[in-house]
Parts: structure tokens; C-alpha cells; sequence
């Protein structure tokens, strides 16, 4: 038995005309996200980031060279909003990860590229995420998380669903 568990024993007595079976599998999954983020917090706070810096020199990173994108483009691949991209490129710009320059083909655009130094920073710290991820689903064999993955994909799609 273990936290859930508990909780859901005690909203049987507390409401047992409340089916909380739903709260089994998304409390987990919660508890688990929160696990997650703050054991990836760790690492990314090692290479002297946090999630949002690097989520930020991923994207970059990942995108083809000069690893250069429109700070729209950035925005929509992270799904966050101008104002907390705004804040972001001017942090890693100011630590010397990248720079904002105005895009020569449309000056009302800006263009965000790694530097070197955020080059080679994310080169470092992405090794490090890809290990500590893999130590958190270090406890399942390939089957389980393949089947894991299936799982929540599906309910990705279902809960992103617009419907």
C-alpha cells in the first residue's frame, strides 16, 4: 500500500458515495511528475540552469545548424507565452548563451542562435538529462516502459484533445 493508496482508504470512509477510482492512477502520476521535475531540477541546476534555460538551449540545440530560430518559432515549439519568452532570451543572453539579433529578412522579428559557450553547455548538460532520465526508469525493463509509453501517449492524446 502506498501514499494513494491511503488516500483513496480514506475518501472511502469519508465519502464512500464518491467513486475516486480516477484519483489512483492521476495521483501517481502526479506525484510522479513532481519526482521527476525536481530530481531533472537537479541536474539542470548542476550546469547552473533551470528547466525553462533548458528547455530553451534544447530547442536550439535540436533545431538544424546555425541552431539559430525566430523568438516565434522558439515560443511555439515550447508553448509558452511572449512575455516568459522575452524573459528567458534575456537571461541566457545576458549569461553569454545566446544572442537576439534582428532577423535581416524581417526587422520586426528577432532571431535567437546558441553561442559557443551555450553550445557547448547544453552539449554537456543534455548527456547529463538523458542519464538522469534514464535513471528514473531505471526500476522497468524495456517492455514495461515501451508499454508505459504506449499508455500514456494515449492518454495524451485524449486529454490534449480539444473535445
Amino acid at each position: 500500500m502506498d501514499e494513494v493508496d491511503r488516500i483513496l482508504a480514506q475518501w472511502l470512509v469519508a465519502r464512500p458515495d464518491l467513486d475516486v477510482w480516477a484519483m489512483g492512477p492521476l495521483g501517481r502520476l502526479n506525484r510522479i511528475a513532481h519526482s521527476c521535475l525536481r530530481r531533472m531540477g537537479k541536474t539542470f541546476s548542476r550546469h547552473g540552469l533551470n528547466a525553462a534555460g533548458f528547455d530553451l538551449l534544447a530547442t536550439l540545440r535540436r533545431s538544424p545548424p546555425p541552431h539559430a530560430l525566430s523568438a516565434g518559432k522558439l515560443m511555439t515549439s515550447m508553448m509558452i507565452t511572449s512575455g516568459t519568452m522575452t524573459n528567458r532570451i534575456e537571461q541566457l543572453a545576458k549569461a553569454g548563451l545566446l544572442t537576439r539579433t534582428t532577423d535581416p529578412e524581417d526587422a520586426r522579428r528577432a532571431v535567437v542562435k546558441l553561442t559557443q559557450q551555450g553550445f557547448d553547455l547544453i552539449e554537456v548538460a543534455i548527456a547529463d538529462h538523458v542519464e538522469t532520465q534514464t535513471k528514473l526508469l531505471a526500476s522497468l525493463s524495456d517492455e514495461e516502459i515501451a508499454t508505459l509509453d504506449a499508455l500514456l501517449r494515449k492518454l495524451m492524446e485524449a486529454v490534449e484533445s480539444p473535445t
